[in-house]
């Protein structure tokens, strides 16, 4: 088991390396300042980043400004919050004020932002010192990281291999320790697959409990509004989700047909070793390499070993029924911010397609252009499923199952997404097929929490993502941090483990 360093006079490269909240701890006694931390990250960027390319947008002097105050305030022994002068990025897609927010269209490089995100605003109300902003595939809609406007951003664990999308700049950054924490977030596994490419925490929240104004292209007035999408934190620890997570949605509050209600978090206080668990290690729709699957094995007789109460192969809904369900309702997300003449193209597309295709691309394509009546549909089968989860969930109290079918790629930018191929257990794959597995929480809006299990033969990370029931979001966090203390914490990768 990895354990983090807690020594105060360690090198400076493991400061870099450590928690959020550990690093909060040290600066509130002042054992280390603001502008020291900050140097050190911005040092560590200066001499990392040019091999990854993760971190895209800098703010030095305004951060190094903002160092300055966190450490007059501490001196005046004023706390501005539980993340006072920890330095953090942000995810390129997210507004920060005074500079771009592009979504990797060189078309929207001059649309700057006048204002924070209201995610970002509540991490630098915290005390947080954002510094940089981390890279995106072009429109968010990649398992892959790289845009014409930022390029490509690589994993830490092996440069040939990509670091996971679209938070995949956020996730490299972590794992070399470029930054203290990060803000991501996800409609199609885009915080879990990274953090499973990568090694690291990530943890996609309950629908509609995080807002997601500030996080949003250019016309589209209510980002709150957009099916399945979430914003939520990324970590090196999941004691750091779990304190993001306290500043992101507190008060618990939801955002519903009405408009943002309040709510609450749905939470027994059942320690991790009197859990109910199911364990999901495969699946038809999107079959699992034997590597994910070895992993989710070991874990299974860790958690037996510690009198976890496991079932195994537990099917809480259809997974056909659950996999379109989801790509219908997803595609017509996406398809609701396609411009006039956009949409207009994809109806006409649409129209050409023979009835009997079922490709992917055509799926997309109708999906796209659906009409009211067809996304009613796919809504009344979420609903049901919604339903079906409900009644697991009355039954287990968490599901765990892979995130991806195979640890990290190597980068392939030919072609479109789902003409791509994978090799599962020495067969060809198609890519898109993985978005089995970012539906099978996302369609019902439920929270899951990405963690690290294990390194494969070739060295590269493996996790898995922990779902919880709605609202249930302390209960997956909580099995994580004891995962995280238990059985297996952060491992920087061999090239970045020190200075």
């Amino acid at each position: 088991m990895t354990r983090h360093p807690t020594q105060s006079n360690t090198p400076a490269f493991a400061l870099t390396l450590r928690p959020a909240h550990e690093l909060a701890r040290l600066l509130r006694l002042r054992e280390v300042g603001a502008v020291e931390l900050l140097q050190l990250y911005l040092n560590r960027v200066e001499r990392f980043n040019p091999h990854l390319n993760a971190v895209v947008v800098r703010i030095d002097d305004v951060a190094l400004d903002r160092a300055r105050a966190a450490d007059a305030a501490l001196a005046r022994g004023e706390v501005w919050g539980p993340l006072h002068g920890v330095p953090i990025t942000v995810k390129e897609s997210f507004d920060l004020a005074g500079t771009p927010t592009t979504w990797g269209y060189t078309s929207l490089t001059g649309n700057v932002a006048t204002q924070h995100a209201h995610a970002v605003q509540r991490l630098v109300d915290a005390g947080a010192i954002v510094f940089g902003k981390t890279n995106v595939p072009t429109s968010l809609a990649d398992w892959q990281t790289f845009n014409p406007v930022y390029g490509t951003t690589n994993n830490p664990w092996d440069v040939r291999r990509v670091p996971g999308g679209s938070s995949g700049g956020s996730a490299a950054a972590l794992a070399a320790g470029l930054c203290a924490l990060e803000l991501g977030s996800d409609i199609g596994a885009s915080i879990r697959n990274p953090a499973h490419y990568c090694g690291v925490y990530g943890h996609k929240p309950t629908w509609g409990v995080v807002s997601m104004q500030g996080q949003q292209p250019p016309g589209v007035a209510c980002m709150d509004a957009v099916d399945i999408g979430v914003v939520g934190p990324m970590a090196r620890s999941a004691h750091d989700l779990a304190l993001a997570m306290d500043v992101l949605a507190s008060p618990v509050r939801a955002f519903g047909p009405h408009g943002w209600h309040p709510a609450a978090w749905r939470d027994p206080g059942t320690p991790p070793t009197r859990m109910r668990v199911a364990i999901v290690r495969d699946d038809p729709c999107a079959e699992v390499d034997a590597t994910v699957q070895q992993a989710l094995a070991d874990l299974t007789a860790f958690l037996r070993a510690r009198g976890v109460q496991v079932d195994e192969d537990v099917r809480p809904v259809d997974s056909r029924e659950c996999y379109e369900a989801y790509i219908g309702l997803l595609r017509s997300a996406t398809g609701a911010m396609l411009d006039a003449a956009v949409y207009s193209q994809a109806l006409e597309r649409v129209q050409r397609l023979p009835t009997d295709d079922r490709s992917y691309a055509a799926w997309v394509a109708r999906a796209s252009t659906l009409s009211h009546h067809g996304w009613v549909q796919h809504d009344q089968v979420r609903r049901t499923l919604q339903h079906q989860w409900a009644h697991f969930f009355e039954r287990h109290d968490l599901l765990i199952c892979p995130i991806a079918t195979t640890p990290a790629f190597e980068h392939n930018q030919t072609g479109e997404r789902w003409e791509r191929m994978l090799t599962v257990n020495g067969k060809p794959q198609s890519s898109t097929d993985q978005l089995f597995w970012a539906g099978y929480a996302g369609v019902a809006g439920l929270p899951a929490t990405a963690v690290p299990l294990a390194t494969s033969q070739a060295g590269l990370p493996i996790g898995a993502q922990i779902i919880g029931p709605a609202f249930g979001d302390p209960m997956c966090l909580r099995f994580a941090r004891w995962l995280e203390d238990e059985y297996r914490a952060f491992t920087a990768p061999p090239d970045y483990a020190q200075a």
